[in-house]
């Protein structure tokens, strides 16, 4: 078992090669400058890693880059080998980064939070409080109350 700074050191390693393999390296037109490498992990045993990547452009080009890397991996793989120096050279898991939906979601929750709030802002903006601008007592009125009351 090997430890999790060595398995960071390594996948950091892995992330390096790959990208730069995928941008200088392999001729795949699947593959073109429109994918990123954004993280990669490796298994506390060293013999697996996982690359996530995203795609710039719809839905096809995602699908033909998701092919281009699959049919690189054995490339890649042998690649990555021969930057590490490792007995064992991790296989490539590629799996496609679910950041930029979860980010595009949270965009759309965030707009719609401030469309409510502009709602608000407007439906009170003649509004006044119900008990007056203060509605609590002040001591000196409490008095003066007292006094009218003997």
């Amino acid at each position: 078992m090997a430890d999790n700074a060595r398995a960071k050191r390594l996948a950091d390693l892995i992330r390096e090669v790959v990208a730069q393999k995928l941008q200088r390296g392999i001729k795949d037109p699947r593959l073109g400058s429109h994918v990123t490498i954004t993280d990669t992990r490796v298994t506390g045993d060293l013999r697996e890693a996982t690359v996530f990547y995203t795609v710039y452009g719809d839905e096809e080009e995602r699908a033909a880059a998701a092919a281009g890397l699959e049919s690189a991996k054995g490339i890649l793989r042998s690649e990555v080998g021969r930057a590490a120096g490792v007995k064992f050279t991790p296989t490539l898991t590629f799996v496609a980064d679910a950041l930029p939906d979860t980010a595009r979601t949270i965009e759309d929750l965030l707009d719609r939070a401030r469309q409510s709030d502009a709602k608000v802002r407007e439906a009170s903006a003649g509004a006044s409080y119900a008990a007056g601008a203060d509605p609590y007592r002040k001591p000196a009125e409490d008095e003066t109350d007292g006094d009218a009351a003997e």
